[in-house]
């Protein structure tokens, strides 16, 4: 081969050419993706003499129910492939400290609370000292866990999800520094038990985009599938697919799942005939996707993802197996 046609050829392959991309295959199976979580729940005692918790005294939601239906629904729109358990609980009575040292205490958190005085500044927890008292990074790299589930309050100071370990990409939020020792990435996602499953389902929303932005992060054009399968009628006008975490595909704004403006959407094609598309375009409005509730959209969202066998420009047709388990995304 002359160096012309040498340069030519290495210019435009495939990036799953490349010798860290899998072959492509048509009928690789579909992997079924186990995950171990520690779950940590900052849940302060306000009051010794009853022994009642910051969740019980705000009449907030029980965690074990938060975390029972957010499981389930995980189960439900993966098909079974996606498979969480809880291998640990961690309940917590103290406030977390923030990256100065700084901790709430039951009188000046409900001063904050209640308006009185303006939350504390910085407000971002320390995760190097939970990372520490915990052995995180030695309990990933003895795959004893696999990621972290932190229940917390209003002004607790974590992210909805920030990733942890070696080339540790941004996850909805900044990479965790000092963490290779991990020997492998590990997501912390940060909920709340002043809210309810729909805004879990949010947080992991936002991290299974991070994630598969990353994962087809070095595709263009039409083999980015993740770019068509996000396209929502705003911005791209006659080509909406699915939407985002945020926009259905007749959304006109941040959050509009109530939108019963019909439009044109290639979401039933990505459902029932990827990645054999067919051409199918439907009339859609807000009551394919819940009429507004936000569980019952993002629910709809996540069901669509792709989550059958085969590999193209070597990304699995599964991608969950990148959502639920970051390290298998090649950086």
């Amino acid at each position: 081969m002359s160096n012309f046609l040498s340069v030519f050829f290495n210019l435009f392959k495939s990036p799953a050419a490349g010798s860290k991309f899998p072959a492509d295959s048509p009928t690789e199976p579909a992997q079924i993706t186990q995950i171990k979580a520690l779950l940590i729940v900052y849940d302060p005692v306000m009051d010794k003499a009853s022994g009642t918790t910051l969740s019980q005294q705000q009449k907030w939601f029980n965690v074990s129910d938060l975390v029972t239906g957010f499981m389930a629904d995980m189960l439900e729109v993966t098909a079974g492939l996606v498979r969480y358990q809880i291998v640990e609980r961690v309940d917590v009575d103290e406030f977390p400290a923030k990256t100065d040292g700084f901790r709430y205490t039951p009188q000046t958190y409900m001063d904050v609370l209640q308006g009185k005085t303006a939350p504390h500044m910085p407000q971002e927890v320390d995760y190097n000292a939970i990372l520490t008292k915990y052995n995180i990074l030695q309990r990933v790299a003895r795959n004893e866990i696999d990621e972290v589930w932190v229940f917390g309050f209003p002004h607790a100071g974590f992210y909805e999800s920030t990733m942890g370990g070696p080339d540790a990409f941004w996850c909805n939020a900044p990479p965790l520094k000092n963490t290779s020792a991990s020997k492998r990435r590990f997501v912390m996602m940060g909920f709340s038990y002043e809210r309810f499953i729909g805004e879990m389902q949010e947080a992991y929303g936002h991290r299974a985009e991070s994630i598969m932005e990353k994962t087809f992060g070095k595709l263009s054009g039409d083999a980015n599938l993740w770019k068509r399968f996000i396209q929502y009628e705003k911005t791209a006008p006659g080509k909406a697919a699915c939407g985002n975490i945020h926009f259905a595909p007749n959304s006109q704004q941040d959050y509009d799942w109530n939108n019963a403006a019909p439009v044109k959407s290639e979401c039933y094609d990505w459902q029932i005939n990827f990645p054999n598309f067919k051409g199918d375009v439907r009339i859609v409005n807000a009551t394919e996707w819940g009429n507004g509730d936000i569980r019952a959209h993002h629910k709809w969202w996540f069901n669509h993802f792709p989550r059958v066998a085969g590999r193209k420009n070597g990304i699995h047709n599964n991608w969950w197996q990148y959502v639920a388990a970051p390290q298998k995304v090649i950086v």
